[in-house]
């Protein structure tokens, strides 16, 4: 278990967090947000009323002490006041409107993009999976989603509020009076500076604390993953200990170096307005005094240096967030981007009702990014209700050979046909509708046991479901649950044993009726007694249907029809059980070491 990480492998690791802003990423998120341009626009509209009426506020304040008190109008003073008041209640409304449009795009447009995501990983091949692992995939759904929204919901609102408010600041200050304006403005070079500068280490530093939340939840997740093995251990206070001093303390000292970052930043902005207002205030003094400019001029002028400095400091922080963006942004596009390798042609026909005759035609294999085959020269024919072993050592290519018969990828040449019928010409989900699949380790979904049951075929009734579980012996430990058929299972049947799963995936491929069954060593992980029920399960799943079945047991091969013997892909003996035997190849030598029990 690591124990520390060196800062320079942190940086490289992050790269991809100092990313700027990338018209291509722009453009490509600008796709989602599209379809909700005209919400933007009326948002838009809604932030130029905002800004002009908090622009308008100093101005009010000028019109009060110059027009009302100035000239003791009580009744101009009392107008000024009743206007400010409306242009207020104005701001508060169109205030609400904006931030409720802006949100509810945002959140429309992070239900777009997850949707597209999901189904775009619904159609990627199992080797995008052999490549990229669940936690990277779940982290851009999630993570890289999440951090788009958050900048189209709030992050571009205030962009533009900042810069809207900026110009409009600008504008009032000069049209009331130039020479304020520019001492005011002498400090902006001095602004600029801090802002580049607090920029320039704040990226630093906070890729820093994201590469140290990436560690640590690394981290974490493994403690939490591996718990039975730091139990048996007894490893919980070398653990802690590893955690609390390397780990977390990592953490805590680059969060504290951001920390200093950010707390240097807002004093330099606030003293640079302070210099700003006493520059304004003692000039603008004199002119009062000298009665070139009005009191009410120089009180709104100080009330528009905060209105400028507020903003700029806020832009300098959105940069942070700009970049997350175009990082999360990338990464959501090169998966939406990443090509199907398996996908229908244009004039794929729908698969008619099959028999199950399967026949594979000088059928060669290698995955995409690796040129070395992994199945070569396979000529194998299967009659519809034939049942077929498929053996051979680790990495001989059966579990390849099954995956080309679901078409989870394609032959690289050759051909595999079912009832005379090229797959690549048929779609894939009236292919795999008359398949059935029971795997080593079968997956059960967060629900009921009935339900994982329906999976296969949501139309079954409920006296369906209860023959499908007789018939592969899985009834009665369903009936001693707490409730049955109705029990609640957790994500991948956590709740239940090894051979209670195989035995509730038995019933979910029989309920399925499938034509053709794949069973991937489907008995190896169970115990004896729980095999023996499942053994007497198969002949009534197998009954009537073309069958391939992996295997490392004698038990669940000898009465195949065909027993095909494959190695390094290649299919070296076919024959049944007594005639392999009796030829003592590569077969009998399996059958010696691997099988016999």
């Amino acid at each position: 278990m690591t124990k520390i990480i060196p800062p320079e492998y942190i940086t490289r690791s992050e790269d991809a967090y100092d990313k700027g802003y990338d018209p291509k990423v722009a453009h490509g998120l600008l796709q989602f947000v599209k379809p909700y341009s005209k919400q933007m626009l009326i948002s838009l509209a809604f932030m130029v009323i905002v800004t002009a009426a908090a622009v308008s506020g100093p101005y009010f304040v000028k019109l009060a002490i110059d027009e009302g008190i100035g000239k003791k109008d009580l009744h101009a003073l009392g107008g000024i006041a009743i206007a400010y008041f409306v242009v207020a209640g104005v701001q508060l409304v169109a205030n609400f409107l904006r931030v409720r449009i802006m949100s509810r795009v945002g959140q429309h447009v992070l239900y777009d993009v997850r949707t597209a995501m999901f189904d775009h990983l619904q159609k990627l091949s199992l080797n995008f999976y052999n490549r990229y692992s669940v936690g990277r995939v779940i982290t851009r759904v999630i993570n890289d989603v999440g951090t788009l929204r958050e900048f189209i919901t709030w992050a571009v609102l205030a962009i533009v509020r900042n810069l809207l408010a900026i110009i409009g600041t600008l504008i009032a200050m000069l049209s009331l009076n130039f020479r304020l304006s520019l001492i005011t403005f002498s400090v902006i070079p001095l602004m600029i500076l801090a802002t580049v500068l607090y920029r320039n280490t704040a990226r630093r530093n906070y890729r820093k604390v994201r590469a140290a939340i990436s560690w640590t939840n690394s981290v974490l997740a493994e403690n939490v993953n591996g718990v039975r093995v730091v139990q048996a251990f007894s490893r919980q206070e070398h653990n802690y200990k590893n955690f609390k001093e390397y780990v977390n303390r990592y953490f805590l000292e680059r969060s504290l170096d951001a920390a200093k970052v950010a707390s240097a930043f807002t004093p330099i902005v606030d003293v640079l307005g302070a210099i700003a207002t006493a520059l304004v205030v003692y000039l603008g003094g004199t002119y009062v005094l000298g009665e070139s400019i009005t009191p009410g001029v120089l009180i709104a002028f100080v009330l528009y240096i905060d209105r400028l400095f507020d903003p700029i400091r806020d832009l300098s922080r959105r940069f942070d967030t700009l970049q997350s963006t175009m990082a999360g942004g990338e990464r959501i596009l090169e998966l939406l981007n990443t090509p199907v390798e398996v996908r229908d042609a244009e004039d794929a026909l729908e698969m008619k009702p099959i028999t199950g005759g399967v026949r594979f035609e000088d059928v060669q294999f290698h995955y995409s990014d690796d040129p070395t085959l992994v199945l070569d020269g396979i000529n194998l024919d299967v009659q519809p209700g034939q049942t077929v072993a498929l053996v051979g050592e680790t990495g001989a290519g059966k579990t390849t050979i099954v995956k080309l018969l679901t078409r989870f990828h394609d032959p690289t040449s050759g051909c595999v046909r079912v009832d005379g019928v090229d797959l690549r010409t048929v779609t894939q989900g009236s292919l795999r509708r008359q398949m059935g699949m029971v795997l080593q380790d079968p997956f059960l979904f967060n629900g009921t046991v009935k339900e994982n049951i329906l999976f296969g075929r949501l139309d079954a009734t409920d006296e369906e479901v209860i023959a499908a579980a007789k018939a592969v012996g899985a009834h009665d430990f369903i009936m001693g649950l707490k409730n049955g058929f109705d029990t609640s299972v957790e994500e991948g049947g956590a709740t239940l044993s090894v051979g209670q799963r195989q035995l509730i995936s038995f019933a979910r491929a029989l309920l399925a009726d499938p034509r053709i069954l794949i069973l991937d060593e489907a008995t190896s992980s169970v115990d004896t007694q729980t095999e023996q029920i499942i053994q007497k399960a198969l002949a009534t799943l197998l009954k009537g249907r073309t069958s391939f079945v992996i295997a490392h047991r004698l038990s669940t091969i000898t009465n195949a029809d065909k027993i095909v013997v494959l190695h390094d892909g290649k299919i070296v003996e076919q024959g049944t059980h007594s005639e392999l035997l009796a030829n003592q190849e590569m077969y009998y030598e399996l059958y010696k070491t691997g099988f016999q029990e």
